[in-house]
């Protein structure tokens, strides 16, 4: 004979009385609950593993997404190297061609420096000139003085002759000074200029200036290739570790898969157990989870009929985000229904035990419009983890544990899990969900939480 639990009727039915099973069966009875609380344990240890689990899979995901950033970051240090380098061998060039040009000024000023000498060559020519042209002025004025009356004319054109040699001479001593200063100076400046220093003299100031340039350029270039190659070499550590970290999370991938069935199995036996028509500690969760999702299903269904909702709101799934929220909450068109019908439910199974943690009715996408009035704080701006563990209504749970619970149909399902509280805390529970059917609808689950 099935149980209640067992045979899939919404409505329950009382278990067979110990007593007229007979001595076998009284025993069988012992037996059952003298497992039923070494399997409760074995559960409460399986969720501990796969939350432990859970959290080394956040870090591992953490530290494969923070090498995977690096490697970007290297990439981006080893591309801005690259650059350096390119500039580094383009300064060193630009260097070269510049002291070359130098060099080649160098060379022209010492081209006009010899032009200079020959024009001051040439000034000194015309001064001689015109030093024995004065002379010769100088000569032929006595003899027309001598000639009296007839070497009148001839005076005037000597001492013309003469004043106009002596301003010659005074220009070609002026040029000759000018182009001395000048050459000077040029001269000076072609030495500045030549690339090599002169016997016995040190290297020009101009050519030490770009030779300090050049020396300070070779040394970015090479701490430049240095740290290029120290990039290289952590780029290359690093796609190692990225490698470690995903060979890391494809074999915790493989013991978190293989703790869900370690799970499901302990929540198997569980489950059987509270089948088996003996009375556990698990029952009374159990048929308070079933108790509450025929009222919330029978509310539902009144309120339809009368017409305050449409079957089509009830079952809205284009959940509406509220802007702000974090974590992020959600709007659905019944939410103003649940607020005035749910309440009157969840808070009297809150006195069931006081183990019982909360009692919640949730759509079938795991979402939980009207929380335990304890669990609808509004929530506080930029507060996370408070708003995590108070303000858990008009919020989508669709987790492992949430969708479960929400989607299944059968009569009714036990489960454990880690409650996230935010900040890191974690609560350890067992979970006694029953579907809510609305119209032979199912609608979602009741979920009743409870401590071990």
């Amino acid at each position: 004979m099935k149980s209640w639990w067992q045979s899939g009727s919404r409505e329950p039915a009382q278990s067979p009385p110990a007593e007229g099973l007979g001595g076998k069966g009284a025993d069988a009875q012992a037996l059952v609950r003298s497992l039923a609380q070494p399997v409760s344990s074995l559960g409460r240890d399986a969720a501990e593993v796969r939350g432990a689990l859970e959290d080394t899979q956040k870090v591992v995901v953490a530290q494969r997404e923070a090498m995977q950033a690096l490697g970007h970051e290297l990439q981006l240090v080893q591309q801005a190297q690259q650059g350096i380098a390119r500039a580094t061998a383009e300064s060193i060039e630009a260097v070269a061609q510049a002291r070359l040009a130098l060099q080649n000024i160098g060379t022209e000023v010492g081209g006009i420096v010899q032009t200079l000498r020959q024009v001051s060559d040439a000034a000194s020519e015309i001064t001689r000139i015109a030093l024995q042209t004065r002379l010769v002025a100088f000569n032929a004025s006595v003899e027309a003085k001598r000639a009296g009356e007839a070497g009148r004319g001839f005076g005037v054109v000597a001492d013309a002759v003469k004043d106009l040699a002596a301003q010659v001479e005074q220009s070609s001593k002026s040029i000759m000074g000018t182009v001395g200063a000048l050459d000077a100076r040029i001269d000076t400046f072609s030495r500045e200029l030549s690339s090599e220093a002169r016997q016995g003299h040190e290297q020009s100031s101009i050519h030490a200036a770009f030779g300090t340039v050049h020396a300070d350029v070779l040394r970015i270039a090479q701490a430049a290739d240095q740290s290029q190659q120290t990039t290289a070499a952590l780029a290359d550590r690093a796609a190692e570790l990225g490698g470690d970290v995903a060979l890391a999370l494809r074999h915790l991938e493989s013991a978190f898969a293989c703790s869900d069935r370690f799970l499901r199995l302990s929540e198997d036996l569980i489950e059987r157990i509270a089948s088996s028509g003996v009375r556990v500690d698990d029952a009374l969760y159990i048929e308070g989870a079933q108790q509450a999702a025929q009222e919330i299903g029978q509310l539902l269904e009144q309120a339809v009929k009368q017409g305050r909702l449409s079957l089509q709101d009830l079952f809205d799934e284009h959940y509406q985000p509220v802007a702000g929220s974090n974590p992020q909450q959600h709007l659905a068109r019944f939410c103003t229904l649940a607020d005035q019908l749910f309440p009157q439910v969840q808070e009297r199974q809150l006195q069931l035990s006081d183990k019982v943690v909360y009692c919640i009715a949730v759509d079938r996408n795991g979402y939980v419009s009207t929380h335990n009035r304890k669990y609808c704080q509004p929530q506080r701006p930029g507060d996370v983890v408070w708003n995590t563990a108070n303000s858990r209504y008009r919020r989508i749970f669709n987790d492992r544990t949430g969708l479960a619970s929400a989607r299944n149909e059968r009569p009714f399902l036990l489960q454990t899990y880690r409650r996230d509280m935010g900040g890191g805390r974690f609560v350890l529970l067992k979970e006694a969900s029953a579907p809510i059917w609305v119209q032979g609808r199912h609608w979602g689950g009741l979920r009743l939480a409870f401590s071990f």
